[in-house]
């Protein structure tokens, strides 16, 4: 027993004591005369297994007078046996804790039951402390209670850490809820584990029953090969846009996206001893649509004019080499003229093959300072260009145009595209014909039904693009001709316009390693189809005029 116990106490907790051990010691001989492989234990070893338990031990009467402390009893509150035996244990109250729960607590222990709680307990010095307490009852040999054991730990510590846990837990969470992006933490599993208010509202916005995963898909798809390699190693990316196409009431919008892959052990009882880390990616989702329309707006007003200049300039482009196509053929035909006046070597014909020949000199100097005439279109930049986004452009362009027409343009994208490496303006140039291609037919057929409908999708590594129109369509004997340069239908019946229109669509398809089609099935109209590689199987020649 504790060396400082008053010795009017002693002999009266050693009888105690054994009693409240005796149960025990009878149980162990019994398991003895069984038979069972078990060893008498001496009375002294439970005397001192109580006396050096880490945890602070006190033992009581029933009115929870204490009767004996364990050596942690003293480490903890700081009284040795001499100042707190035959105290009560509201001695280490600190009087802060709620009456309820000492209600409760001797509630519990006089139905002979088990009470186990928390209580705020001062110590000797004035400190206060955590307990962490558990008070079970003793009962003598009738059943009845005689002593009250409690065991208690200071778990001060514990808790201010718990808090602090659950602060930054809070905390955390408070700044992903207030946070103006969306946010969401996903295992390697792709499930997400964590997201914010944000994020909640992408679901109902987007209509999609994860978006990370749907932004991950797009990622993937827009970064090909660079992502695998991200992922692979884990390389953080920063402010990676995706354009989302949509017909809904938000129309196109823009998403930054940003990730951040980090590593957590496992918390996992199994895995205590070998740890098992655990891969976590942290996605970042900034709506940026906003800024981006008031940057679209800019860009157009600044596309009117460079593409006004460029028109100008294709113009007088087209009508040199209309000139110059309508000077060769005569040309030609001199040409052929003098030939057989040379095979037939008849001198009466001399001056005139001398004329032709003055004639033939003249017009090749012509067509020579025509050429020299023609104005250069210097070469493109040659850099990634998503084709929603372009030919929303376009539409944009043209929206003057299409309501002075009473054209309705349904406009069906795919929601998102990988980018193609190309030339941006080249690019507008081609829808732009193809559009004014369509534009021109219905007004010269005088369609009543007026559409246009511009769709985009993918088809395995091939991004394509349609334009339809409600025209009158070409004729199957034609559609492989107005590629040529200068074709033109007859114009009683209605047709192509004649020029160098789709000769450059033809051109820009071909520089950009694309396919350009007539659909023969499409049967209300006329249907361009445009095919380009996507940006990861792209091989570029340099573009130019």
């Amino acid at each position: 027993m504790t060396k400082s116990t008053p010795d009017y106490l002693q002999s009266q907790i050693e009888i105690e004591t054994a009693d409240l051990l005796s149960p025990a010691l009878d149980t162990n001989a019994q398991h003895s005369k069984s038979g069972k492989p078990s060893k008498t234990l001496p009375f002294s070893l439970f005397v001192k297994a109580v006396e050096q338990a880490p945890v602070a031990i006190s033992i009581t009467d029933k009115k929870a007078n204490i009767l004996y402390i364990n050596d942690a009893f003293t480490e903890v509150t700081g009284y040795n046996a001499a100042e707190i035996l035959g105290q009560n244990e509201s001695k280490l109250s600190d009087k802060s804790t709620p009456r309820q729960i000492y209600y409760d607590l001797w509630h519990t222990i006089s139905r002979k039951q088990v009470w186990h709680g928390q209580l705020v307990n001062r110590q000797k010095i004035g400190q206060r402390y955590l307990a962490d307490l558990t008070i079970a009852p003793m009962l003598d040999d009738r059943g009845a209670i005689s002593h009250y054991i409690g065991m208690h730990r200071d778990v001060t510590q514990a808790h201010y850490a718990e808090q602090q846990v659950n602060n930054q837990k809070q905390l955390i969470e408070s700044v992903l809820n207030t946070s103006p992006v969306a946010m969401a933490v996903l295992d390697s599993d792709r499930k997400v584990v964590l997201d914010n208010q944000m994020y909640k509202m992408l679901i109902s916005e987007l209509d999609k029953k994860e978006p990370a995963l749907f932004f991950l898909d797009a990622l993937e798809q827009d970064m090909g090969d660079l992502w695998d390699e991200t992922v692979n190693r884990q390389h953080s990316f920063a402010n990676h846009e995706i354009r989302i196409e949509s017909a809904g009431i938000r129309g196109t919008r823009w998403f930054s996206c940003s990730g951040n892959w980090f590593i957590e052990n496992d918390v996992c009882a199994d895995n205590f001893f070998t740890k098992q880390p655990k891969d976590y990616l942290l996605l970042t989702i900034n709506d940026v649509s906003q800024l981006r329309r008031q940057q679209e707006k800019l860009q157009i007003q600044t596309l009117r004019t460079i593409l006004a200049e460029e028109e100008h300039i294709r113009s007088i482009r087209e009508t040199l080499l209309g000139a110059m196509h309508q000077i060769r053929q005569p040309l030609n035909q001199v040409n052929a003229a003098i030939q057989i006046m040379t095979q037939r070597n008849d001198a009466n014909n001399l001056p005139l093959r001398d004329l032709l020949g003055q004639v033939q000199k003249m017009g090749e100097e012509t067509l020579a300072t025509l050429q020299r005439c023609v104005p250069e279109i210097p070469e493109s930049a040659v850099v990634p260009v998503n084709l929603n986004q372009l030919l929303h452009e376009v539409m944009l362009l043209y929206s003057t145009k299409f309501l002075a027409n009473g054209i309705v343009v349904d406009w069906l994208p795919n929601p998102v595209l990988p980018t193609i490496l190309g030339s941006e303006n080249k690019l507008r140039m081609l829808f732009k014909q193809l559009i004014d291609n369509a534009v021109n037919a219905m007004n010269r057929a005088g369609s009543r039904e007026r559409v246009i409908k511009i769709s985009t999708a993918i088809d395995h590594d091939w991004i394509c693009v349609t334009i339809d129109d409600t025209g009158p369509g070409i004729p199957a004997n034609q559609r492989s001709k107005v590629f040529e340069p200068f074709f033109t239908t007859n114009h009683n019946a209605v047709g192509v316009q004649a020029g160098m229109g789709l000769v450059m669509a033809k051109e820009i398809v071909n520089q950009h390693s694309g396919m350009i089609e007539i659909d023969p099935h499409y049967q209300t109209g006329c249907s361009f189809k445009i095919s380009f590689p996507c940006q990861k199987n792209t091989h570029m020649v340099n573009i130019h005029e």
